[in-house]
């Protein structure tokens, strides 16, 4: 009798067991975990099925496929065949975008503005193209998985690039700004480009200056303020000239026949045209110089900021030079200026054909780069364009738009799964693929949300 009893008790176990089994296999196939510490082997490919696909390369599909395979998109449409080693997302009643792409940003670079030892974002002193932000990004910064929780999955760290709560000189020649994935455990795991643009902060004829020591504005003259813009300038072609002898003397001479020089090494893609320059410009006058200069120097110019831009787009049209454009929801630049300009801005580039994109030029608030391109759309900008100019163009503009910003075959696999619009602040990002792999969203703002959410309730 206890024989029997106990082979029926086994059967009961090994059913209940195989239930187990089954419900954990179906809630996987249902549910599929990102990939991180502790986590699984990924599978070889991942298949989101019967989804809107925007590709931003053509019209969306209706009911599309997006296979993914070593980090690639390895096939987009409808009606595709789901590979036999892929694991299957269910997209009904979602959408597929390109992840977005913040153009400007610190990331890595500074964790908290006041605090000293977590800010690594400026050299001291006014030259240093050789500084490159990618040697001294924290891959561990909490800014990182806030941002990529928005659908942000690649940007540019930018040294010497301001932000909200930065202080201090940024210098002329800041250093040369970094593309990265906003996923990895070090930096070679997160780098796309070490060398995506060289920082130059354009000087401006500046009559009156704020004393941080004495809290109060102080006037110098014009001839003063005048002096002291062309000495910055002058010192800028100085670099720019002294590196086209050294790109000389490397290209004609044995080691021995020049004193190496690693300021000057860091300029010659500059000068030689291989590498853009980003330009940190915002008042008319200045984009005009900064234009006219890297003409004259025969460098290729990206703008950065560009306030007036509208008031020069004819120019910047003209040259080819795209705008890095600030966050919209900021005050005019002047104080006659109508209080949307910033907001119609946007609108008035697209229509002159000046190619731009926008850009959080922050850490804290990069997590609302889709909300700045929305509110343009709101002051008359095409929605396709705002969506480009936070997917294709920054890649464009930096040249990676062979890798990123579209979902074609080929492609970098850095994508977004949401439940609408991704440029729409409430819509939500269900599935978020970084280098082909599905990664978490969670993040410090969530975990603290969800602690303080549920806290006991006062009697």
């Amino acid at each position: 009798m206890n024989r029997v009893l106990g082979i029926i008790r086994a059967g009961i176990v090994c059913s209940l067991f195989c239930v187990l089994l089954f419900t954990a296999a179906v809630q996987s196939q249902q549910s599929p975990q990102p990939t991180g510490a502790g986590a699984a082997t990924p599978p070889a490919a991942y298949a989101i099925t019967h989804a809107k696909v925007f590709t931003l390369a053509g019209a969306p599909i209706e009911d599309g496929t997006v296979v993914i395979r070593d980090g690639k998109i390895f096939a987009v449409g409808a009606g595709i065949q789901i590979p036999s080693d892929a694991q299957v997302i269910d997209g009904h009643g979602l959408q597929i975008y390109p992840g977005l792409f913040d153009s400007i940003t610190q990331m890595g670079l500074r964790e908290i503005g006041a605090v000293n030892a977590t800010v690594d974002e400026t050299e001291t002193g006014d030259f240093n193209p050789d500084v490159i932000a990618a040697t001294a990004i924290l891959p561990s910064s909490e800014h990182i998985t806030v941002t990529r929780a928005a659908g942000i999955t690649e940007v540019l760290a930018v040294p010497a690039s301001g932000g909200m709560d930065s202080f201090g000189s940024s210098g002329l020649l800041g250093g040369q700004a970094s593309a990265i994935n906003l996923s990895g455990w070090t930096i070679n795991e997160m780098l796309i480009k070490k060398s995506a643009a060289m920082v130059i902060n354009w000087p401006s004829i500046e009559t009156r200056s704020f004393d941080f020591t004495t809290f109060s504005v102080k006037e110098k003259p014009y001839s003063e303020a005048k002096t002291e813009y062309d000495k910055h300038v002058n010192e800028l072609a100085d670099w720019l000239e002294r590196a086209r002898h050294y790109a000389q003397a490397l290209g004609h001479a044995g080691p021995a026949d020049y004193n190496a020089d690693v300021r000057l090494a860091a300029l010659v893609p500059v000068v030689r045209g291989q590498l853009p320059v980003l330009v940190f410009a915002d008042q008319a006058r200045d984009i005009r110089n900064a234009v006219e200069f890297c003409d004259k120097q025969k460098l290729k110019m990206i703008l950065a900021g560009g306030a007036e831009a509208y008031k020069v787009k004819d120019l910047l049209r003209s040259k080819n030079v795209p705008v890095i454009l600030r966050p919209v929801l900021t005050e005019p630049s002047e104080r006659d200026d109508p209080y949307d300009r910033p907001l119609t801005q946007p609108a008035e580039l697209a229509a002159a054909g000046v190619k731009f994109a926008f850009a959080s030029f922050d850490n804290s608030f990069a997590r609302r780069l889709g909300q700045n391109a929305a509110n343009a759309v709101a002051y008359g900008l095409p929605y396709d364009e705002a969506l480009k100019a936070v997917t294709i163009y920054p890649a464009q503009i930096f040249g990676l738009g062979d890798q990123f910003g579209t979902l074609e075959l080929g492609k970098a696999a850095n994508l977004i799964v949401t439940n609408g619009d991704p440029l729409e602040l409430t819509t939500d990002i269900r599935y978020l693929f970084i280098r082909g792999q599905l990664t978490s969203t969670d993040n410090k703002q969530l975990r603290l949300y969800e602690k303080y959410k549920n806290r006991p309730k006062g009697k």
